[in-house]
This record gives C-alpha cells, structure tokens and sequence, in this order.
C-alpha cells in the first residue's frame, strides 16, 4: 500500500505541476482537471499511506529513503498549492458576478509569491521549526500591507494565503503520514 500511496503522491505532484505550469486563459478547462487530479491524487496517497500504516502495524521503514518522501511531498505542497488557489478565487469571482469593475487580479506577482510562501512553510516545518510560519506570514503581510486597503486586494490576500497555507501543509501532513510519524504529538 505504502508504494501505490507513493506512486499517487508523484502522480499527484505531476499533475499539480502541469496545472501549475499551464497558462489559464489559453487552458482553462485541462488546467482545472489536471487541479482537481492532483488534489484527488493527493487524498488517495494519503488513504494509501494511512492504510498502509494501520495494516501493517507498523510501517516499514525501508520501503522508500526518507529524502525522497519529503522532497515529493514538498514539491506536491509547493506546486498543487497554486492551481487550488486560482481555483479559489475562480471560485470566489463567481460571488461577485454582477460587479462589472472588479479586477481579477489587483494584487501583482501572488504566483511566485505564493510558490516562495509555500516553499517556506514546507521548509520550515520539515526543520522542525513551525514559528516560521508565522515568521512567513509576517513577512508577507508586510510586504502586501499598503496594497490591503483595496478591499478586492485584502479578499484575495486571504483566500490566497489560507489556500495556499493549507495546501503546503496538506504536503507536510502526507509526507508526516507516508514516513509512519503521528500527525499530532
């Protein structure tokens, strides 16, 4: 079970990067399918990895180097994280339908700093140092601060960092899960 969660998990990161990689407007509809592929690869990984974990009583170890499992799962949080949040805010969009005005995008450059953000989280919880999260978080809200007085801005810097908050530590959670660790200690 460990190597099909494992097989989803790169599958999953595969998919997630092509999303990624992929320009919206031009490739709408396969971007949000290879999205939701990811996301539902990514679940399926971690049902695998739990199983597997549960079955075996405990899981073994030397089934895959612990390198591996961590980067894998960095990569799936760092680059799954971006098409989720796009469709978040697609999401978010069809709300406001009837406002004519609204820009879809006020706050420039949130791809890349989204990628770093998630990457950092990654990083920092992989250290064993979750205050960087908060250290990240600060950082980020400093750096948008000006931009949030734009109630448009402020909605998408939330749904944004929380979609993408989330989704960096879904990738921590899988990995945490596919080494045998308990997700809460």
């Amino acid at each position: 079970m460990l190597v099909l969660s494992f097989i989803a998990l790169v599958l999953g990161t595969a998919a997630g990067g092509g999303a990624f990689a992929l320009e919206a407007p031009k490739r709408l509809r396969l971007k949000r399918l290879l999205t939701v592929l990811a996301l539902v690869l990514g679940a399926l990984s971690g049902i695998f990895a739990i199983i597997g974990g549960s079955t075996s009583g405990e899981q073994d170890q030397s089934w895959m180097p612990a390198p591996w499992i961590i980067g894998m799962t960095g990569l799936y949080g760092a680059l799954c994280g971006g098409p989720f949040t796009e469709a978040v805010f697609a999401r978010a969009r069809t709300e406001h339908a009837g406002e004519t005005d609204r820009d879809p995008s006020p706050l420039k450059g949130g791809l890349w700093i989204g990628l770093l953000e998630r990457t950092a989280i990654i990083v920092s919880l992989w250290a064993g140092w979750p205050e960087g999260i908060a250290v990240v978080m600060a950082i980020k809200g400093l750096g948008r601060f000006a931009e949030l007085k734009d109630t448009v801005a402020a909605e998408q810097f939330i749904l944004g960092t929380f979609s993408s908050g989330l989704t960096a530590l879904a990738g921590y959670g899988l990995g945490i899960t596919l080494l045998g660790q308990p997700l809460v200690q």
